[in-house]
């Protein structure tokens, strides 16, 4: 009997979190607007600003209209083969219909057929933030084991993040002595006083995985 409800609790302990996975991973979509809100970057075009094996985080809300030089974002390349990008914003060519062109920090120039013309349509969106290395994760284990641990693990830095508390919302002790020892509510202090996967030497590509599509950042 015990180990009936032992195999029992062990079952309903993975359903659990196999739930809270899924819906951190669906509250990460939603949040940041976009399919795959997580990459890693390969190659180094974009070295020092992005490393070899930093995870980006992707922001989709950010629309192409709103791009400005200096943006690093992320895009399917426009030449058709299928491989997605990231790079910083040089250029806007044109504003209507806006076209910009795009360069690996470390590349000496853009280049034809990767960099530009990048249209609304290769836009997939801007890079708000990068967390340094965990890529590696993704030659240790095979998906989707690799995706669930850096989308927990990208959860749990920007909720810690985001959900710091403001300094005013605790009391110090001597506060809480002050308020217990008066009964009134009113600081004793205050009563007598009226403020962003191989490490590729050439660094003409910038590659990433797409951590749900397993696609590459290239060039």
């Amino acid at each position: 009997m015990s180990k009936l409800s032992l195999k029992s609790g062990i079952a309903k302990d993975i359903i659990i979190v196999v739930i809270g996975i899924a819906i951190i991973w669906i509250g990460l979509r939603v949040a940041f607007g976009t399919e795959n809100p997580f990459y890693v970057v390969s190659s180094g075009s974009m070295i020092p600003n992005l490393q070899i094996f930093d995870v980006i985080v992707v922001q989709g809300h950010v629309t192409f209209d709103q791009l400005k030089i200096g943006d690093i974002i992320v895009f399917n390349e426009p030449n058709g083969q299928g491989k997605v990008i990231v790079h910083r914003v040089a250029e806007i060519i044109n504003q209507d219909p806006r076209v910009i062109r795009t360069k690996g920090d470390a590349n000496p120039g853009s280049i034809p057929g990767v960099d530009f013309p990048i249209t609304k349509g290769d836009y997939i969106g801007k890079v708000v933030y990068v967390v340094p290395q965990i890529g590696y994760v993704t030659r240790i284990l095979t998906p989707p084991i690799n995706y669930i641990i850096i989308a927990v693990i990208v959860g749990i830095m920007l909720v810690k993040q985001f959900g710091k508390p403001k300094s005013g919302d605790t009391l110090s002790d001597k506060d809480k002595t002050d308020l217990d020892e008066s009964g009134t509510g009113i600081d004793k202090s205050l009563s007598s006083d009226k403020s962003y996967l191989t490490n590729n030497p050439d660094p003409v590509e910038t590659n990433t995985n797409s951590e749900s599509q397993n696609k590459d950042l290239d060039k």
